[in-house]
């Protein structure tokens, strides 16, 4: 790729078409200098790539070598695969745990010959903006170390508690309450004691996946500590709803297999759920008394077997015994 881009130079001096095309490369690197985060970064590529070459499906996507996974950061156009005919990708080394890449489809056989033909150039392209990528990467890794638990890759409890008053007045001007929901793996240190850290995290992982998978955009979830998640919810105000939510999470977690050993033998877990509701129009209404009540409502849930679900206002006296 070095190689490419010192040609291109040496080549632009007597080459108009070298020299456009070595002008529009440093257009691209300045504009990403503005980007403030890496889908940004991916936006203007893509835009660069329509604007230069009338590319119209590109995908954006991280590569975790350590952790040998993908993820999308952007994706706009139809749907294609990195080994169909018309298609190209790029690795950029930034350097880092992660690698990005960049593919993207021609729409016919005319239009890949021609892409074919600018390969050099889009190759140069993407050398020269590596450094920008690297930063962008650097700078994802330090604000997620800040915001997200390093396991399950929810939010942390820092995150939350500070976000929290943030979502309270987004809630006072549209929303009459905010409900929290506390979720607890039953018996989960048996998890450690019988197989390993290792076992025990991933079954934290996968209860964070059944979790996003049931609620919207508009909710949160962090991982407080241990087996313990925390759910605040906007986007429903009926209970009805959030016992149905509730529900359908211990359902599915239910049925999450989790593979212990090399023989494929799986370990199957369960949870139970507490609740409390927050009003944002009382102002009596404290927020860290309604997070520990559905801490308590959860434990509530747990004294009564395993998944269920328990709302901190149906709490008797009587119930209290076994919590503390």
């Amino acid at each position: 790729m070095k190689n490419n881009i010192l040609e291109l130079v040496k080549s632009a001096k007597t080459n108009e078409k070298d020299y456009k095309a070595l002008e529009n490369i440093y257009k691209l690197y300045d504009q990403l200098q503005y980007s403030s985060n890496l889908k940004q970064m991916a936006e203007d590529i893509y835009l660069w790539l329509h604007t230069n070459f009338e590319v119209d499906n590109v995908t954006f996507a991280l590569f975790d070598i350590e952790r040998n996974n993908r993820e999308n950061v952007f994706i706009e156009g139809d749907e294609f695969y990195l080994d169909d005919s018309l298609s190209f990708f790029f690795i950029i080394n930034t350097h880092t745990n992660l690698n990005a890449i960049v593919s993207f489809c021609a729409s016919s056989k005319e239009h890949h010959n021609i892409l074919s033909e600018q390969y050099n150039v889009i190759e140069s392209a993407l050398f020269q903006i590596s450094p920008i990528i690297q930063n962008g990467i650097i700078k994802k890794n330090f604000i997620e170390s800040l915001s997200l638990d390093s396991v399950t890759k929810v939010y942390n409890r820092h995150y939350l508690i500070e976000n929290l008053n943030k979502q309270i007045t987004l809630s006072k001007k549209e929303y009459k309450s905010i409900y929290f929901l506390m979720v607890g793996v039953d018996h989960f240190k048996a998890v450690i004691d019988e197989f390993d850290h290792e076992i025990a995290d991933q079954v934290l992982v996968e209860l964070a996946r059944v979790i996003h998978s049931n609620i919207s955009e508009f909710d949160m979830v962090a991982r407080l500590s241990g087996d313990e998640f925390l759910i605040s919810m906007l986007s429903t105000t009926s209970e009805s709803e959030i016992a149905k939510i509730a529900q359908n999470i211990i359902n599915d977690f239910a049925k999450i297999k989790v593979i212990v050993n090399d023989a494929g033998h799986t370990l199957q877990k369960t949870i139970c759920i507490g609740y409390d509701v927050f009003n944002t129009l009382d102002s009596d209404d404290n927020i860290d008394k309604t997070i520990k009540n559905a801490d308590i409502a959860l434990y509530e849930a747990k004294n009564r077997g395993r998944s269920q679900f328990f709302n901190y206002k149906d709490l008797k006296p009587d119930d209290t015994v076994d919590l503390f």
